[in-house]
C-alpha cells in the first residue's frame, strides 16, 4: 500500500534498518539511529540503482514522489537520474568557481602587480563595496546586461556618477577577461553605452596669475602643521606632478646628489623624470631626516607604512583658508603650465614632456624619460627660481603681456 504521513511519522527505529515502501520504487530508509532517508530504486541498462532523494522531514511525502516522477521522466527518456545528478552537480560546482567574485579576484591578481598600490586598492574597494554584494555569487556567464545596470545605478544614485562610469568600466575589464579566459560568451557592458547619466567636466581649480601665485606661496610657507604636509606643500609647486605621485612618492626613487626623481607613471605607463631644482633639494634633504629610514617620502601620520593620506594637502590648504574654488592639487600643474608658457615663454613641448603627457615624435613614436632632459633641467630650475622671486614681491610680468 502506499505511504501516509500518518505512517511515517510513527514509523519507529528498530535494530536494522528499515524500508517502507511507497509505489513506483520510492521507498523511506529508516535507521537504528532515527534518520529517514529517501531512496528511489530503478533499473538503468539492466542494472539496479538506487537515488537519494532528500530526508525527511525536511522533504515530505508530497516533495518525494515530484521528485520520483522528475527521475522516472528521465528513465523515459533514456537518462540515468543518477548520471544526470552528477552532472548537474558537477556544471553548478564549475558555474560557482567561475562567480563573478571569482574571476574579479583573479583578474585583479593578474593586473594590480602592474598598478600603483593606491590605484589597485582603489579599484578592489569600489567591487567589494558596490558590486559584489550583489552579483559577486552569481556566474559570470549569467550576468546580463540589466541586472549588471540595476547594480551599477545603485551607486549612480546617491550622486557619485563618476564612480557609477568607473566601476562599469572596471566590470567591462572583468568581462572581456571572462571571454579570453573562456568563462563567459560577451561582454554584457557595451549593451549599456548611454544608459547613465554623463559625468560633467570639471576643471581642476587653479591660481594662474602671477601676483596670486605670489600670495599663494606665502600662504603655503606660512603653513604650522607637521614638516611632512608642510614639506609636501612647498614641494607641490616646484615639482607640479600629480598629487597621487607626489604623496606616493618613494626615497628609493630619489637621488638628491644627482637632483633627480625617477618614478613609473601609472596613467600613461612610462617611466618619468623630474629635474630638481636646488630649492627642491633641499626640502628634501631637510625632510630625509625625519622620514628618510622609511620606504616613503610623505608617509602617513598614522603609520609609516603608508603613504599621507590624499586629503592631506588639501586639508591643510583648507586650514590655510585656501578655498576649493580657488586651487586644488591638480591646480599646481596649470599653474605652471600657464606661467611657464605665457609668462617665461617655455618651449610647450618641454612643458609637456615634464607634466608627464604622452608626447610622441614626428613618427608617432613616444618619446623616452629623457627626451630633452638637459633643457628641463634648465626649466625646472628657472621656475623654481620665479617663484622664489614672486615669494618675496620681485616685479610681476602679468599674464598676457607677452605678445
Amino acid at each position: 500500500m502506499p505511504l501516509t504521513d500518518t505512517a511515517i511519522r510513527n514509523a519507529k527505529p528498530t535494530a536494522k534498518p528499515t524500508k517502507l515502501f511507497d509505489e513506483r520504487g520510492l521507498y523511506l530508509l529508516v535507521s537504528p539511529a532515527g534518520g529517514k532517508w529517501w531512496r528511489f530504486r530503478y533499473k538503468f541498462d539492466n542494472k539496479e540503482k538506487l537515488l537519494s532523494l532528500g530526508v525527511y522531514p525536511d522533504v515530505g511525502l508530497k516533495d518525494a514522489r515530484e521528485r520520483r516522477e522528475a527521475a522516472r521522466k528521465l528513465l523515459v527518456n533514456g537518462i540515468d537520474p543518477g548520471v544526470n545528478r552528477k552532472a548537474q552537480k558537477a556544471v553548478k560546482q564549475e558555474r560557482a568557481a567561475n562567480s563573478f567574485e571569482v574571476v574579479t579576484r583573479e583578474w585583479y591578481s593578474k593586473n594590480a602587480p602592474n598598478w600603483a598600490a593606491h590605484h589597485g586598492d582603489r579599484i578592489i574597494r569600489r567591487f567589494e563595496r558596490d558590486i559584489f554584494p550583489w552579483i559577486g555569487g552569481r556566474p559570470i556567464a549569467d550576468v546580463t546586461a540589466p541586472e549588471l545596470l540595476t547594480v551599477i545605478r545603485k551607486i549612480e544614485s546617491r550622486g557619485a556618477v563618476e564612480t557609477a562610469h568607473r566601476a562599469l568600466a572596471n566590470c567591462g575589464q572583468v568581462f572581456r577577461y571572462a571571454v579570453a579566459t573562456g568563462r563567459a560568451a560577451r561582454d554584457p557592458t557595451g549593451d549599456l553605452r548611454g544608459a547613465l547619466s554623463p559625468v560633467k567636466g570639471e576643471h581642476f581649480a587653479a591660481v594662474t596669475e602671477p601676483n596670486k601665485v605670489a600670495e599663494l606661496l606665502r600662504t603655503l610657507d606660512s603653513y604650522q602643521g607637521t614638516l611632512t604636509v608642510a614639506s609636501a606643500l612647498r614641494l607641490a609647486p616646484l615639482v607640479f606632478v600629480r598629487p597621487g605621485e607626489l604623496r606616493n612618492a618613494v626615497w628609493e626613487d630619489i637621488n638628491l646628489d644627482d637632483a633627480e626623481w625617477c618614478y613609473h607613471v601609472t596613467k600613461t605607463d612610462s617611466d618619468h623624470i623630474v629635474p630638481l631644482a636646488t630649492q627642491a633639494v633641499t626640502i628634501l634633504r631637510n625632510l630625509h631626516a625625519l622620514t628618510g629610514s622609511g620606504q616613503y617620502v610623505f608617509p602617513g601620520a598614522r603609520s609609516n607604512g603608508r603613504p599621507m593620506s590624499d586629503n592631506a594637502i588639501l586639508a591643510a590648504m583648507r586650514r590655510l583658508e585656501i578655498s576649493k574654488d580657488e586651487m586644488s592639487g591638480h591646480g599646481f600643474r596649470a599653474m605652471a603650465r600657464t606661467i611657464l608658457d605665457e609668462v617665461l615663454g617655455v618651449r610647450p613641448d618641454l612643458i609637456e614632456h615634464q607634466l608627464a603627457h604622452a608626447v610622441r615624435d614626428p613618427n608617432g613614436r613616444a618619446y623616452n624619460r629623457t627626451a630633452h632632459l638637459p633643457e628641463r633641467r634648465k626649466m625646472m630650475q628657472q621656475w623654481a627660481d620665479y617663484l622664489d622671486k614672486l615669494k618675496v614681491g620681485a616685479e610681476v610680468i602679468p599674464l598676457h603681456k607677452i605678445a
